[in-house]
């Protein structure tokens, strides 16, 4: 049965939802929220929460990565931001938060055109590392090439290539693309790598050696990708495409696992579920992380779409503070809005559905029931 809809005449559209647009159905049994298990692994490496912070510098610095680390969750640094670009970013961090929305993208591309450099690279992911956590860093496509050298002599045990869209089949008469499939052979560490939206991208990433691949594009908070460009990918549709790419590389590579972590539109209590719901092993947060008393960007949020030279597609965004980083992942919850205890509210929604773990919840029942919060 095809939900193709037809736009006009001469174009048909396929029928795609978000978060907002789906529901989680109760099934025949229930559970103690207390035998739920959140816990997740990818490659070697075990997380007891299914989280991933966004690497942009109003979510992440050295500091909050090792505190999410400790929570149990996975920090991934931004390695194309300030704490690469400044010794000491702090101030100018501060600035940011308090430019006049007029000023703010200019002043931005000014602060971001600082050069990025190596041994400042090397510096702040060896801070993570001495802490006992998990090091995980992040550049664009376009700065692998240049910078990955730099990452994998500091020492990570995860590598993330993140841009707003990655494919494994970059083509361009101006530059040596980005040979995905063979730089993933040479690294020594597992790679995650996207966004990928369509069930055809992520299929070719998963073929090129991807542990994982992130889910997403123009869906996150700071993002005007929408608007700029006129591209977006609703989530639960763009998930569950991926999800069943998995499936069917989980076969073609005779039983070789990647994992689906949803990066875009998570930002509550309830986008978590129903990322889980729709088959995300792991979800990837940027603005529900970036409301912690402890983060850098003090209740403003962007990433490097943002700053872009040439065309921002994002923009800086007041998501406000609503608690400590303990707080947003465990409660106490003092408002009804899924701003807080994220952890709790994936608990209870998989106790109250009767599943004990992340995979077993990737099968739950879901509704289509198009809900538009305030």
């Amino acid at each position: 049965m095809s939900n193709e809809i037809e736009i006009g005449r001469g174009k048909r559209g396929r029928r795609a939802y978000s978060f907002d647009d789906i529901a989680v159905v109760p099934s025949r049994r229930t559970r103690d929220p207390k035998d739920v298990s959140v816990g997740w692994q990818i490659d070697a490496y075990h997380f007891d929460l299914p989280i991933m912070a966004a690497p942009m510098d109003s979510v992440m610095s050295p500091a909050t990565a090792i505190a999410l680390g400790h929570h149990g969750g996975l920090g991934v640094l931004d390695l194309e931001g300030l704490w690469t670009r400044y010794e000491a970013p702090e101030a100018l961090l501060t600035q940011i938060a308090q430019l006049p929305a007029d000023q703010a993208t200019r002043r931005m591309q000014e602060i971001y055109a600082e050069p990025i450099k190596a041994e400042l690279i090397a510096h702040r992911l060896k801070e993570i590392r001495a802490a006992g956590v998990s090091v995980a860093g992040a550049l664009s496509p376009q700065n692998t090439q240049e910078h990955y050298k730099a990452v994998v002599d500091a020492g990570v045990d995860l590598f993330v290539i993140r841009g707003t869209t990655v494919s494994a089949e970059h083509v361009s008469t101006n530059a040596e693309p980005l040979n995905l499939k063979r730089f993933i052979y040479e690294l020594d560490v597992p790679v995650v790598v996207g966004g990928a939206s369509t069930y055809t991208a992520a299929l070719h990433l998963m073929r090129t050696g991807a542990a994982g691949v992130l889910v997403g594009f123009g869906g996150g908070a700071a993002h005007t990708t929408r608007v700029s460009l006129g591209i977006h990918a609703p989530m639960a549709t763009a998930v569950s495409d991926v999800a069943a790419a998995r499936r069917d590389y989980l076969d073609e590579s005779g039983g070789r696992y990647v994992h689906v972590i949803a990066d875009g539109g998570v930002g509550r209590s309830g986008d978590i579920v129903k990322a889980v719901a729709c088959g995300a092993d792991a979800v990837m947060l940027g603005a529900a992380l970036a409301r912690a008393a402890e983060a850098p960007g003090q209740g403003w949020h962007w990433g490097p779409e943002a700053h872009h030279s040439q065309l921002p597609r994002g923009e800086r965004v007041e998501v406000g503070t609503a608690g400590t980083l303990e707080e947003i992942l465990f409660g106490p919850g003092r408002q009804a809005d899924g701003s807080l205890n994220l952890v709790g509210a994936l608990k209870r929604a998989m106790a109250t559905t009767g599943y004990s773990d992340l995979k077993e919840f990737q099968r739950v029942e879901v509704v289509v029931s198009p809900y538009r919060p305030n």
